[in-house]
């Protein structure tokens, strides 16, 4: 496979089919779905371009070594055996991050210790000095992860988690995670292709999202670093020449995208976000409760948003919330595909509209529902459950 090697995008449970989709796309190769995880092959500038692109990947590993561990002297001697030099200088910084599922070790944190005790060893006795380790700002980020027993050690080329795009400086409680937000908005096909609206936007990731994929503009182009940056083999030309064909491949949109929240303070930290994003142009924001609207554009409007929840709404305006929605889209959204997400799963009884999709999700550690409701024209408005 010439220069071609093996890379692992991780992601969040129920996008592995569209992360996947999104590296077909990019045009990877040898791609298998894994558990909250996609592996796949490509060369240097394929590692540039999948962690500038990819809307629903959190990371991109490059896999080094994989091995049997039952202990923690097998991890130790079988860390320390890896040529770590080959990897990096001594002059250089490390950071290790560790996951562990596994009975034979339990503490993640003590997993990633051993490891960094392994490598500054072997330094120390090849080259007569350590490696310093910087948790923040490492030269050289180590991913291990250990599922029973395999041991799979690889270097993380994102740095930050790819859900740190670099546009959202102001967030309102409990915000939707970016790598969330544009992996709800492909599995709900949106494209691009009509009217947009989020009506309860927060903090505006998910218009700003919806943005960028009408656009293609790649997900990750406003972000300030990758740890790839850092690597001895960094290739600053080829990464430029990667950005530049991400950039010369966005297109033209010609719909609108609207959105609306009805606090002050949402709709401020919304216009802010939007315009770090160089969005501004493609989103109309207004303060508007989305209960006293209704559709104010032709032809079919494409609907994708995010409730409040938990902290954000008490139990005892649940019922009268949700049966809201139900209301104002029946009422005021003919011709409307509308999707929503929620971890509180008793909530969409109260909806009154029978979704006709529904797809597992979590938000954080939050076990949700993606839900469709689709509202026809004319006297289909919404079909009772």
């Amino acid at each position: 496979m010439g220069n071609n090697y093996r890379m692992v995008a991780k992601t969040l449970f129920g996008f592995e089919d569209i992360l996947a989709q999104e590296l077909r796309n990019l045009g990877a190769i040898d791609i298998e779905n894994g558990v909250r995880s996609v592996s796949f092959w490509g060369d240097k500038g394929f590692m540039y371009k999948a962690n500038l692109c990819l809307r629903t990947a959190l990371k991109i590993v490059k896999p080094v070594q994989s091995f049997k561990v039952r202990n923690e002297k097998e991890l130790y001697d079988k860390m320390y055996a890896i040529p770590w030099e080959n990897l990096m200088s001594v002059h250089e910084t490390l950071a290790v991050d560790a996951v562990v599922h596994s009975d034979a070790f339990n503490h993640s944190l003590y997993v990633a210790l051993k490891t960094k005790d392994a490598i500054v060893d072997r330094f120390r006795n090849i080259r007569g000095k350590r490696p310093d380790v910087d948790l923040k700002h490492p030269d050289l980020r180590i991913s291990v992860h250990i599922q029973k027993d395999t041991c799979t050690v690889s270097l993380d080329s994102s740095g930050a988690s790819l859900h740190h795009r670099g546009y959202r400086t102001a967030t309102n409680i409990a915000p939707i995670n970016e790598v969330l937000a544009a992996g709800m908005l492909l599995l709900s096909g949106w494209n691009g292709q009509s009217d947009f609206l989020d009506p309860m936007c927060g903090s505006g990731t998910i218009p700003v999202e919806a943005a960028m994929i009408a656009c293609n503009i790649p997900a990750n182009i406003n972000r300030k670093e990758f740890a790839f940056e850092k690597w001895s083999d960094f290739d600053a030309d080829l990464f430029e020449k990667v950005t530049d064909s991400s950039l010369n491949k966005t297109r033209e949109f010609y719909h609108k995208i609207y959105a609306y929240d009805k606090a002050p303070s949402a709709v401020r930290k919304a216009k802010d976000n939007i315009r770090n994003a160089n969005l501004a142009e493609y989103i109309t924001l207004e303060q508007e409760d989305f209960f006293a609207t209704e559709k104010n554009t032709e032809g079919k409007l494409h609907m994708v948003f995010n409730p409040p929840y938990g902290e954000r709404l008490s139990n005892t305006d649940m019922e009268r919330f949700y049966s809201s929605i139900g209301d104002t889209l029946k009422q005021g959204y003919p011709g409307t595909d509308a999707w929503l997400i929620t971890s509180n799963l008793e909530a969409l009884k109260y909806v009154g509209l029978r979704p006709s999709r529904k797809i597992k999700l979590f938000n954080g550690r939050l076990e949700s529902k993606l839900v469709k409701y689709e509202m026809y024209e004319g006297s289909k408005k919404g079909k009772w459950m």
